[in-house]
């Protein structure tokens, strides 16, 4: 007996031990899985045990000054050391290159190479005194003789994707790189009772991200998102990120616009988490400061904005502005859901547009950047598609443009709907004889009832296929379309398998133009129409403004290097001052059809003349000379 009780003691201790062991097993196996869905974020171990700090560094403006932010004298004192090393950063940054750069006309700054340090004196003239953080004209060419200023501009960075994706695995390393931002200081408008500006003068005022014990942020790619409105204007002023965590912001406002304005900047994300794949678990999304700014009339002069033509799309991005010349304090929506505030033939204001006004149904808003855009009449828009070809290929926004076009402009109201997918001939209701054909392929999915895959719809044979085929035939398409982003947004991981599919989607298309030379034929004119930024709850999702203005960029480069991009249309710019809430938006749309039915804001009805504006755009980009 004795030995058979030692004998099931022994049992039940390897029993008991052989449990232990698979109940470890489990519990490692369990950690690892959780180590590996939280590495699709780019989450490291690291993050988890710092609260998901990242380590990951972002940049976004190229610098053409070093930030002049030199004195934060009122800091409480256990930060005098942070403020000292800060000071002799600003006076001497080490630039790694940013990923875009602003320009003055035809100067443009040489980009810094890494781990330089830019000369102040060679690169930026300062004012004697900048302890306030205000730049007025820090850099060479902006002014022109005769007191004139040129517009503030930006263009992509070359190899702007290789630089990116080199950041995306740099350290962090000092703690002040590892901290997250909460707040920022802005010495040149913080603590004013009033502000005025000199209205066509660009203000350039710098700030400082701050984490949540009031220490210095050294790291960049902050995404703010900025807005300067007033009663007549509204557009998105310039943040450049010099990326040490010290920031500017260029305030420009015509003459004619002067008056008191609203400066709101919010902090949608930090160190680029936008980018992530499930950006809302990341979102910030908070209003840092909203100042009161009045314009006044000087005596700057800027260079008169001319109508577009078409060597203005060579641009690829656009610092454009909505303002308004008419108003009907009264109007109401109608029955059939549209806002008929002005008259159809309330005129233009040059040189903000040309045209009827009316016809876009916005109460007074246009939309014009580095040019002005013409709003065509149903016979002027005819006259432009008549016997012409035009390929759309791109989201459903797509979807929307076209229905609004063939409504409000070409006079087809009789046509509610169109399909994500079509090829139709279309004839002017005057004028038998005028007929356009559109074609409309959807890439959010190669079946065209789905929906997530954008440029991971080409990975299918037969959606390949079908694309070819339109450009098999001795016919043509006159222009193309082109659009990728939203799908994108949620089916791409990250970053760089992102990048993959725009190499891949640039040298499917480059084959496609290259096969049509080879036969003789002329190559179709290919207008990237760049991707909206989603609109108030959409903002913190998949495809948040701060993803889609990356691949934006990153889509670009590859078109361009592919030889393919004739032009760019940038909605993103058009679509930004509209984008902080629903009004004129559903979150990802902003062509709906007009219905007097609650709208997802609870309001009745919506505004739709920012996709009707873009309609108008294209057919700028179409029919200019």
């Amino acid at each position: 007996m004795p030995e058979k009780g030692e004998n099931q003691s022994c049992l039940l201790y390897r029993s008991s031990f052989v449990l232990q062991w698979r109940l470890h097993m489990l519990t490692g196996f369990v950690f690892l899985v959780m180590v590996f869905v939280w590495s699709l974020d780019g989450v490291t171990i690291k993050s988890v045990v710092k609260s998901r700090r990242l380590t990951k560094q972002y940049l976004t403006m190229k610098p053409h000054t070093q930030h002049p932010l030199t004195n934060l004298t009122e800091q409480r004192q256990q930060q005098q050391e942070t403020l000292q090393n800060f000071s002799s950063i600003t006076k001497n940054i080490t630039a790694d290159s940013p990923l875009a750069q602003e320009t003055n006309g035809n100067h443009t700054s040489a980009p810094p190479s890494f781990n330089t340090v830019l000369n102040n004196d060679k690169n930026v003239s300062f004012p004697q005194s900048h302890s306030d953080g205000v730049l007025e004209d820090p850099a060479p060419g902006r002014h022109q003789p005769g007191g004139n200023v040129k517009w503030v501009s930006t263009e992509l960075e070359p190899n702007l994707t290789t630089f990116l994706l080199s950041r995306w695995l740099a350290p962090g390393g000092e703690p002040c790189r590892e901290s997250r931002t909460v707040e920022i200081v802005i010495p040149g408008l913080d603590g004013k009772d009033s502000i005025e500006l000199t209205a066509g003068d660009r203000h350039e005022f710098v700030f400082q991200a701050l984490d949540g014990s009031k220490n210095l942020v050294c790291l960049g790619g902050d995404y703010f998102e900025t807005d300067l409105s007033g009663e007549t204007w509204k557009s998105r002023p310039l943040v450049r990120d010099f990326g040490n965590g010290s920031y500017s912001i260029s305030l420009q406002v015509h003459p004619d616009f002067a008056g008191d304005y609203n400066l709101t900047v919010i902090l949608l994300y930090r160190h680029f988490e936008g980018l992530k794949f499930s950006p809302w678990r990341f979102a910030f999304d908070k209003q840092l400061r909203k100042f009161q700014i009045k314009f006044v009339k000087g005596h700057t002069q800027l260079p008169k904005i001319e109508t577009c033509q078409k060597s203005d799309f060579i641009r690829d991005l656009w610092l454009g502005r909505w303002t308004r010349y008419g108003k009907n304090d009264g109007c109401q929506i109608s029955n059939d859901g549209r806002y008929r505030c002005l008259a159809p033939d309330f005129p233009c204001q040059s040189p903000w547009c040309s045209g009827s006004l009316g016809l876009l149904e916005s109460n007074g808003w246009v939309y014009s950047s580095h040019c002005s855009f013409r709003l065509f009449s149903a016979d002027s828009a005819w006259n432009c598609l008549k016997n012409r070809w035009i390929f759309f290929w791109g989201d459903s926004n797509h979807v929307d443009t076209i229905r609004n076009m063939l409504n409000f402009v070409l006079d087809l109201p009789q046509i509610p709907s169109v399909p994500r997918r079509f090829d139709m001939n279309f004839s002017n209701p005057n004028d038998a004889s005028q007929n356009v054909r559109i074609t409309s392929i959807f890439n959010g999915h190669w079946n065209e009832t789905l929906n997530y895959e954008g440029f991971n719809s080409l990975a299918d044979e037969g959606f390949r296929n079908l694309l070819k085929k339109y450009f098999s035939e001795d016919t043509l398409p006159d222009t193309i379309i082109m659009n990728s982003g939203l799908h994108d947004g949620v089916h791409w991981r990250n970053l760089r398998s992102y990048t993959a599919g725009a190499d891949y989607a640039a040298s499917f298309w480059k084959e496609v133009m290259d096969s049509v030379r080879q036969r003789g034929l002329a190559v179709p004119h290919i207008f990237y129409r760049t991707t909206v930024a989603t609109g108030g709850y959409a903002r913190t999702l998949q495809f948040n403004p701060n993803k889609m203005e990356v691949y934006n960029w990153v889509a670009l480069e590859k078109f361009r290097q592919a030889g393919l991009v004739t032009g760019v249309i940038d909605d993103f710019d058009m679509t930004f001052p509209w984008h902080f809430d629903n009004r004129c938006n559903d979150g990802v749309h902003y062509g709906r059809g007009p219905a007097k039915m609650k709208w997802r804001d609870g309001e009745i009805g919506h505004q739709y003349f920012v996709d009707l504006m873009l309609a108008h755009v294209l057919l700028n980009a179409m029919c200019s000379k």
